[in-house]
């Protein structure tokens, strides 16, 4: 079966070139057969000068090139058609794949990224529920906290005297916000998990945290793994001058992602899944937020290291798709 195509092919390029073959020797001998009974009288033979000379050329070649000139093309289209099917093939392919992939995981098998940033979800709630705990067991607190719940919402836990925790708490530090955005790699990843912890108890940070977390589990669905991609990179001065507002084509060294089936993958779920398209979004509006909140304090080299999370990875890849970067 694998060899089908393939002497197909040879034996269509044969019968081809054999046609034109025949076709040639056939006009050759009738040539010859007109020019060997052709009356020695003939004005042709008679006033053979140069002009003559090429007439006589141009009648007896023009119909052997236009013979191998219509061999040729019908090589190139019988080329055309087959790597037009092998094509389709492979998007047919890539369309079952997409298909099967957002069907589910088969056996109750989650991927790696979504059961790793379920472990990372049930750590923190573990982290709140600690603080919470600690917090309501002192009795002499003049400030009590009238509410706590989980964060997974923009609501923080508000102080008698209407201001937020956040609003007393210090900035996080460069070097915990990127490696909280580059998420934990395993399980023994203590700084990871720590940094994380940070991260949750920062407005912006836990905004952007928890819309990466989104995304990034919607592109574990059809298969797209930040650790997969190997993207170019981009000097610090590009991401500073994107974090100011500037556009365009100067930008476009920001889209290294090369991984066409990513790039294929993403774009067709842009255009079907409603859900997908506002996750990714919103994950774009909340990066671009906190790199120009970012951007101000940070060195050359925590940009750089920002670029190689997985967050800003993810970040890459949709901002290319969606034209950010153009």
């Amino acid at each position: 079966m694998a060899q089908g195509p393939q002497t197909q092919t040879t034996e269509g390029r044969s019968a081809g070139e054999l046609i034109a073959l025949v076709l040639s020797i056939g006009w050759m001998i009738l040539v010859g057969v007109f020019f060997y009974f052709l009356p020695p009288t003939s004005t042709v033979v008679d006033q053979f000068d140069s002009l003559g000379f090429v007439l006589i050329l141009i009648a007896i070649f023009m119909p052997m090139a236009m013979i191998w000139v219509a061999a040729a093309a019908s090589r190139s289209a019988r080329i055309m058609k087959e790597e037009s099917g092998r094509l389709q093939a492979a998007i047919d392919g890539m369309r079952k794949t997409y298909i099967e992939n957002r069907a589910g995981p088969v056996g109750g098998m989650q991927p790696t990224v979504e059961k790793k940033l379920n472990e990372i979800a049930q750590a923190t709630r573990k982290t709140e529920n600690t603080l919470a705990t600690f917090a309501s067991s002192r009795p002499d607190q003049k400030l009590k906290i009238t509410s706590v719940h989980a964060t997974t919402s923009d609501d923080q836990p508000t102080l008698a005297l209407g201001t937020s925790a956040e609003d007393i708490s210090t900035p996080l530090p460069n070097p915990d916000l990127i490696r909280a955005l580059n998420f934990p790699d395993n399980e023994q990843d203590t700084r990871g998990f720590n940094a994380l912890r940070l991260a949750l108890k920062d407005r912006n940070a836990r905004q952007l945290v928890q819309a990466a977390q989104d995304i990034l589990t919607l592109m574990s669905q059809d298969g797209i793994y930040m650790d997969d991609l190997r993207p170019d990179r981009a000097r610090a001065e590009i991401w500073r001058r994107f974090a100011h507002g500037e556009r365009g084509r100067a930008m476009a060294s920001l889209g290294g992602i090369r991984d066409r089936s990513s790039l294929a993958l993403t774009s067709g779920r842009m255009r079907e899944d409603t859900i997908y398209r506002d996750a990714a979004h919103h994950f774009l509006r909340r990066f671009d937020q906190t790199l120009i909140s970012f951007e101000p304090n940070a060195t050359d080299e925590e940009i750089s290291a920002l670029s190689e999370t997985r967050t800003a990875r993810a970040f890459m890849l949709l901002g290319r798709v969606t034209g950010a970067f153009d």
